[in-house]
C-alpha cells in the first residue's frame, strides 16, 4: 500500500518571528510512519514537526495549514490511505506583517480567518480514481477533545466521510503512553489503554490493512 501521513502542529505566522501554533509534538504521526514503513509499505510523511523523520520514509516539510493542504493535494492522487495525524490550525491571521510588530504599550487585536479543512477535502475526494485501484481511498482522522469526546469524534467521522476515527484527550499530547478510542462507521468504539504511540500506530495499521484487503 501507499500511505500519506501528516504530523505535527502547523505554524501560522503573525510576523517574521511570531506565530500561532499548538502543543502537538508530532510523535503520533511519526510513530505511524515508522510502523507503516517497517511493515513494508511506502510512506510519504508531510510534517510540521521538528522531529527527525523515520529512516526510509519520503519526507515533506511544511509550516502552515495552507502549506500542508498544498502538499496533501499534491500527493493524495497516488495514495491508498491518508492518515491525518497532524494538528492543523483551525485559524490563521487575516494579515501577516512583513516586519516584527513593535511593543506599543496598548492592546493589539488580531483578526483570524479559517484555514482549509484538509480532512473534509480528503473525505470529499476519496472516491477519485487513482492508477492502482478503482475503490475509494481509506481516510483516517484524529479527534482531540476535552469533553464529549466520543460524541464529537463520531460526528467528525460521519461529517467528513472517514473510514476510521481515532479519539484522544489533551493528556496524550507529548506523552510517551496514552489512551485512545477508535471507531469505524460500522463498528462500535474500541479502547487502546495506556499504550505507546508505536503500539497504537500498529493497531491503526492493522485496521487499515484489514479494510484495504477486504475491498480487494
Amino acid at each position: 500500500m501507499r500511505f500519506l501521513i501528516t504530523a505535527g502542529g502547523t505554524r501560522e505566522y503573525i510576523d517574521p518571528v511570531r506565530y500561532i501554533s499548538n502543543a502537538s509534538s508530532g510523535k503520533m504521526g511519526y510513530s505511524l510512519a515508522k510502523a507503516v514503513f517497517d511493515a513494508g509499505h511506502k510512506v510519504t510523511l508531510i510534517s510540521a514537526s521538528d522531529l527527525q523523520p523515520p529512516v526510509g520514509v519520503d519526507f515533506v516539510g511544511v509550516e502552515s495549514a495552507q502549506d500542508m493542504f498544498n502538499a496533501v493535494k499534491e500527493f493524495f492522487p497516488k495514495c491508498d490511505c491518508l492518515i491525518m495525524a497532524a494538528a492543523v490550525a483551525d485559524y490563521t491571521p487575516l494579515r501577516t506583517y512583513k516586519s516584527k510588530i513593535k511593543r506599543a504599550g496598548k492592546a493589539l487585536t488580531l483578526k483570524l480567518k479559517p484555514t482549509p479543512d484538509i480532512l473534509k477535502w480528503a473525505g470529499d475526494h476519496k472516491n477519485e480514481r487513482r492508477a492502482t485501484r478503482d475503490e475509494p481511498r481509506i481516510i483516517v482522522g484524529f479527534a482531540l477533545e476535552n469533553k464529549n469526546l466520543r460524541k464529537n469524534a463520531e460526528k467528525k467521522l460521519k461529517e467528513k466521510k472517514l473510514d476510521i476515527i481515532v479519539a484522544n484527550t489533551p493528556e496524550s499530547i507529548s506523552a510517551e503512553k496514552s489512551t485512545v478510542w477508535i471507531k469505524t462507521p460500522s463498528q462500535p468504539w474500541s479502547e487502546i489503554k495506556n499504550a505507546t504511540k508505536l503500539a497504537i500506530a500498529k493497531r491503526i495499521l492493522a485496521m487499515v490493512t484489514k479494510k484495504y484487503d477486504h475491498k480487494q
